[in-house]
């Protein structure tokens, strides 16, 4: 684990400054009213993104850059493919995909255009709450940084500072993560011995 940690800590530097602007050791997160749209609270809680327009949330989301969303797009905005949705059906993941497209797909060609986006953003159309939480759709080091690092830690973090369960459990899978990379080296650079292979499998 102390690998990973070195390593992190030697990053803190080239991170970008506004994930290190909103840090602080017992700083509040980003809040906003209960009452607000699944976009705001979104945006809020997994980007720190309190002002914003609907052309900059739909280019931000649109992840492939082709100025529409698709319906893996969506899964994506949603979170549905995230580990903390593991326990959702896949009915109910294409019910979000559907509802959302039946919002605003007007032209039912099965991904919403950013016309088609802003169009229904400005007519008062808002992304449904499926209650399936604010939409995780970072890698792990994303959401790591979020919604822990952010919260608890700062640049002027060291490693022994690094000792909350988060950390240990996120550094602990970085470690797990590069021992099975090299173990996956190490095999790929064994030579193939015809006697460790399985007679079915040998040409004759």
């Amino acid at each position: 684990m102390y690998r990973a940690l070195s390593s992190f800590i030697l990053l803190l530097p080239l991170l970008p400054t506004p994930l290190l602007a909103h840090s602080g050791h017992g700083q509040a997160p980003l809040t906003t009213p209960s009452e607000s749209d699944w976009a705001t609270r979104h945006l809020a809680e997994e980007h720190h993104i309190s002002n914003f327009d609907a052309g900059a949330f739909f280019t931000l989301h649109d992840f492939d850059s082709s100025l529409s969303w698709t319906p893996d797009e969506i899964r994506r905005l949603y979170g549905l493919d995230d580990e903390s949705q593991r326990g959702v059906d896949e009915a109910k993941k294409a019910e979000v995909v559907r509802r959302t497209l039946e919002t605003f797909d007007t032209d039912g060609d099965g991904s919403v255009q950013r016309g088609e986006w802003i169009d229904g953003w400005r007519a008062g159309k808002r992304l449904e709450d499926f209650g399936l939480g604010p939409g995780h759709h970072g890698d792990d080091e994303y959401e790591y940084e979020i919604h822990h690092f952010e919260k608890f830690h700062d640049e002027n973090t060291k490693e022994e500072d690094l000792t909350h369960p988060e950390d240990i459990a996120h550094f602990r899978k970085h470690d797990e993560q590069e021992a099975a990379a090299q173990h996956q080296e190490q095999m790929d650079r064994m030579p193939i011995v015809e006697q460790n292979i399985p007679e079915k499998f040998r040409r004759h």
